[in-house]
């Protein structure tokens, strides 16, 4: 159980902090950067469930409960370097196939009563449908970290977190297309229109 007597510690003032295993390195590592972007989704998501208290959209605040839990679980996997001395650390929060799994059939779920597309769909609409598009983009971000650390120092991400990243990301464009539908007043998907704009 992690417990938290004090908020300031001092020890972070030069630049370094510690990984999950007590490693000391430089704040602007990959490493770093990275549980610090699914830290960034995770709080975009807070904003998001700001917006789905209402009946209408419980469905998305269940949803996304489950998912903030999982990113910190995700946050701390990744702050943990694949070594074999951690190993006993790492299997208490990592990714499992089975929350992948969850994922897919939510995808599916909220996916059932969308219309089919003809267009690509520009972020906005309602605001838990524009706060959930900005997650969407942050999540691949995410995954894109995860990629390039994966290929400065081989398997240094596990292949289940990497594949959780990407379901994310794609839960989060079928939630916004949700929310859009089903918010008060049905404003629904906003399509972009190629070249529409010209004179």
């Amino acid at each position: 159980m992690v417990r938290l007597t004090k908020i300031y510690t001092r020890t972070g003032d030069n630049g370094e902090t510690s990984l999950g295993d007590g490693t000391r390195v430089s704040k602007e590592e990959l490493r770093v950067e990275t549980y610090g972007t699914i830290d960034e989704v995770n709080s975009i998501i807070g904003l998001v469930r700001t917006h789905t208290k209402d009946s209408e959209l419980i469905i998305l605040d269940n949803i996304l409960a489950a998912v903030q839990n999982e990113l910190f679980d995700l946050g701390a996997e990744i702050s943990i370097p694949l070594a074999k001395d951690n190993i006993e650390i790492i299997e208490k929060t990592k990714i499992l196939d089975e929350q992948i799994l969850r994922i897919e059939e939510e995808i599916d779920q909220l996916n059932f009563s969308l219309k089919d597309l003809d267009s690509f769909v520009l972020p906005g609409g309602s605001k838990a449908s524009a706060h959930l598009h900005l997650a969407r983009t942050v999540t691949r971000r995410a995954e894109r970290l995860m990629v390039r650390m994966n290929k400065q120092k081989k398997n240094s991400i596990s292949e289940t977190a990497l594949i959780y990243v990407n379901r994310l990301s794609d839960l989060m464009f079928v939630a916004a297309r949700y929310a859009n539908q089903s918010d008060i007043g049905g404003i629904g998907d906003i399509l972009w229109q190629p070249g529409n704009t010209r004179g």
